[in-house]
């Protein structure tokens, strides 16, 4: 009997199982599925809200603390080591200073000359040469190691007074027939070698300024020229006459002198150390009477020399 009741009930429960799935795949099959809109899941507003079931704080909580020290990390055995920290850039070596400024420099430019004070009574207008060599101390501080050639014309006063001077000689030449001294001219010089340092007080992105002076060595030459008739005769036996100015008398004088003034400079490139550079000095020669001219015919040449040189050039 027992048997016949267990029996019966198996069949019943098998025969109701049955019966349920044949209800639910008809059911879902009455059912229509959904189609995905995709323009309308990429339109919907994205949540920028954090999940509330992370439990994030702005703080590191206890648990996170704790499985960190579980696996050795908060007594910083694990750690990264500590950031290196780096200063400014070191490029000492054979050509560059520790500040990253190249340890030797090199100039030339030229400009004009203006005679200042009493000089002007004697000397004018006139161009001038420089080139130049030195060291960077830094960026700011250099020497330089400079030679300079100023050349003066002579004024209109100066070589009327002269002539007057050579005539009243009464000079005669070879043929025993006075001298004409028609047609005199002249021009002075002043070569120098100076030591010079120099200091960039200012230095921006392309433009700066720096102030420079010092002293050294000055040679002061004067000529006197005629002009003179010669002959030139050319490979084909052509012969021609021409007429130029000769040095007919000469006077020199050597001394110390000082000069200082201002300076602006103009970079290049970003990328490049040449820059050009416009300066405006002053110099004075401290010149002595000297015996080296024939009784001193032209004591100007021994007169303290005063004036402004003017130079644009390149520096590198």
């Amino acid at each position: 009997m027992s048997t016949l009741v267990l029996r019966t009930a198996a069949v019943t429960l098998v025969s109701t199982a049955g019966t349920l799935c044949l209800h639910a795949q008809s059911t879902s099959a009455t059912q229509p599925v959904k189609a995905l809109d995709l323009k309308a899941s990429l339109m919907a507003p994205v949540s920028v809200t954090t999940p509330t079931d992370l439990n994030y704080s702005s703080s590191v909580g206890a648990d996170e603390m704790a499985k960190a020290d579980d696996l050795g990390l908060g007594n910083g055995e694990m750690q990264p080591p500590p950031r290196r920290r780096y200063g400014r850039t070191n490029y000492s070596d054979r050509w560059h200073n520790p500040d990253g400024s190249k340890k030797y420099t090199f100039a030339v430019g030229g400009g004009f000359d203006a005679p200042a004070g009493s000089t002007g009574k004697d000397l004018a207008v006139n161009w001038r040469f420089q080139v130049a060599g030195g060291y960077n101390i830094d960026k700011k501080l250099s020497v330089q190691l400079e030679y300079d050639y100023d050349k003066f014309n002579l004024t209109s006063g100066n070589i009327n007074r002269q002539f007057n001077r050579y005539n009243s000689l009464g000079l005669v030449d070879q043929n025993g027939n006075p001298i004409d001294f028609s047609g005199l001219d002249g021009s002075t010089h002043v070569w120098s070698l100076t030591l010079n340092p120099k200091y960039n007080f200012y230095q921006g992105e392309s433009a700066g300024a720096y102030v420079i002076g010092g002293g050294g060595f000055y040679r002061k030459v004067t000529n006197w020229t005629l002009p003179q008739q010669g002959t030139y005769c050319d490979f084909f036996g052509f012969c021609y006459t021409f007429t130029q100015n000769q040095v007919f008398d000469h006077y020199s004088n050597n001394a110390g002198g000082l000069n200082a003034g201002i300076g602006f400079t103009y970079r290049l490139s970003r990328w490049a150390s040449e820059n050009v550079y416009a300066e405006a000095r002053y110099v004075w020669v401290d010149n002595q009477p000297s015996t080296n001219s024939v009784n001193g015919l032209y004591p100007e040449n021994n007169h303290r020399t005063g004036y402004f040189p003017v130079t644009f050039g390149i520096r590198w």
